[in-house]
């Protein structure tokens, strides 16, 4: 499973800012990896410079083989939290769809 991520202007890159959201990515989504081929995270910051209420992005994208991808967005005050609320969202929804190619 390849985790690839991007970031708006306002939003630090660097490895140092992603290796621990890298780590939490691959603890959640591992019971999905044969599945999963790539997670694109997409993070940003919605008002810019300004200070504000959940102006923190996370958008998940799991690339499944064989499938539609499946894209989540989560808002929060900071980026660890949104990307673990797209990440819940995000478990709900592999489960639901292999879920239901499972039953046939």
């Amino acid at each position: 499973m390849i985790i690839q991520f991007n970031t708006d202007n306002n939003v630090s890159g660097n490895d140092k800012h992603s290796a621990p959201l890298v780590a939490l990515i691959n603890d959640e989504l591992n019971r999905f990896s044969d599945q999963i081929t790539r997670v694109e995270v997409h993070l940003s910051d919605v008002n810019g410079d300004k200070v504000g209420q959940d102006d923190k992005q996370c958008m998940l994208e799991a690339r499944l083989g064989g499938l539609k991808p499946i894209a989540v967005t989560h808002n929060a005050n900071s980026h660890e939290e949104a990307v673990g609320g797209a990440l819940e969202k995000m478990k709900t929804s592999l489960d639901r769809v292999l879920g239901k190619l499972r039953k046939h």
